[in-house]
């Protein structure tokens, strides 16, 4: 019996395999080669435009022993690169998840016109973000943006704020634009996780005189628990590789680079293919130390329970 149900194990695998098989083809093809070729030109001086380049080692990671040659690692405007983008991500990511919770439980109850108010809440998440960035930056305009006028108008400020220029506000610009943005998306995975839960739970609840609070602390977050982890895991992912809204807003302004706009500027502004590798490798070891370091604590999550 046990010799029948290995033999049937290692048939499901083979058959996983050959039904994976296309699909790691394509990935190969796709992700695998490009990141590959990125990682060896980290290594090199190459440039645009310049057919001929050598092999300089860790040159574009780190300071050399001479002092005249800085890698990224020492540069301080790649320092201000990784602070903002991870600034960005918590802040942003926390934020989208306390709101997308707070939209899916209101989505979820049982009220007049909730199918007109599902569709509208994910008009922002469907809007391009090339579209939604140049929208909002002609309402954060100082000039000419309707959001100074609003908040003058309210005698909230005293004069015109470059929300996307000032060095104070601009970030916060930023975190809130994604977060008007993709707020909608957190609030649609969530939902669905709360459409699954059992509802003879709530029901013994309510007859036990339970309050909804702590309903919601002992029943509902952790049913849903496994749903938000993983929606919090690819927001996170997403945002650590911030490149266009930042780049749109404030056109790569060095008060908010993401490490995505460094290793565009150094790729495409400067023509610095090597630089701009070793950057675009950098951000690779960081998702990959992100993602790896999640699947370890779910994992380890799931088995203690």
């Amino acid at each position: 019996m046990a010799a029948a149900q290995s033999e049937l194990t290692r048939a499901r695998a083979r058959s996983a395999w050959l039904f994976l098989a296309p699909m790691l083809v394509v990935l190969a093809l796709t992700a695998a080669w490009p990141l590959a070729r990125t990682i060896f030109f980290s290594f090199t001086d190459d440039k645009l435009g310049d057919a001929s380049y050598h092999f300089v080692g860790f040159d574009n990671y780190f300071v050399q022993g001479d002092g005249y040659t800085d890698g990224i690692l020492a540069d301080p405007l790649w320092l201000s690169a990784v602070w903002h983008t991870v600034w960005f991500a918590v802040v942003s990511v926390a934020l989208e998840t306390a709101l997308g919770l707070v939209v899916a439980l209101v989505l979820n109850s049982d009220f007049r016109g909730r199918a007109l108010v599902r569709t509208a809440i994910l008009v922002p998440w469907a809007i391009p973000t090339v579209v939604s960035s140049k929208m909002w930056a002609w309402m954060l305009n100082d000039q000419l943006g309707i959001v100074n006028d609003m908040l003058q108008r309210a005698h909230l400020i005293s004069g015109p704020v470059a929300w996307t220029a000032n060095p104070s506000v601009s970030m916060i610009s930023v975190i809130f634009v994604d977060v008007w943005k993709t707020t909608p998306f957190m609030a649609l995975m969530i939902l669905a996780a709360l459409q699954l839960l059992p509802t003879d739970c709530y029901e013994a609840g309510r007859i036990d005189g339970v309050s909804p609070v702590k309903m919601f602390f002992k029943v509902t977050l952790p049913l849903i628990w496994p749903a938000l982890i993983v929606a919090i895991v690819f927001r996170a992912l997403d945002a650590l590789r911030v490149f266009d809204l930042i780049y749109l807003l404030t056109s790569g302004s060095n008060d908010t680079i993401s490490m995505s706009v460094y290793a565009q500027q150094q790729l495409v502004q400067f023509q610095k293919v090597g630089v701009g590798s070793a950057a675009s490798t950098l951000l690779f070891i960081v998702l990959a130390i992100f993602t790896a370091g999640t699947l370890l604590l779910t994992r380890s999550k799931n088995a203690e329970a």
